[in-house]
């Protein structure tokens, strides 16, 4: 006999969360969700600026709502401090509120 799962057939009991709401009320409860947003910059910045920008950044970090970049390129930092407001606005809409209130490059 063959089981096949049946999603319309599928019923979560009452009270049970899935692991993504729990590790999120986890963060909320502990406070973490600013730490954990800064941290996922990182992650999201590639995709946000592409390959060619990400690989020109040798180093990103978040502190106190301020975004760290060093990148190693002078007119690709020339370039990102143009549309620097672009790029707050679009992390920001990434994270749902506001993570980043400037860029920095160093």
């Amino acid at each position: 006999m063959i089981y096949r799962f049946k999603k319309e057939n599928a019923a979560r009991r009452p009270g049970v969360t899935t692991v993504g709401e729990a590790i999120n009320k986890m963060l909320e409860s502990y406070r973490l969700r600013s730490q954990f947003d800064e941290s996922a910059v990182k992650v999201y910045w590639e995709k946000l600026v592409g390959k060619e920008i990400s690989t020109r950044t040798s180093e990103i970090y978040v502190k106190d709502k301020v975004l760290f970049l060093r990148l190693t390129s002078a007119p690709l930092a020339n370039e990102l401090v143009i549309a620097k407001r672009k790029l707050i606005d679009s992390l920001n809409r990434e994270f749902g509120y506001e993570l980043i209130t400037d860029i920095v490059f160093i």
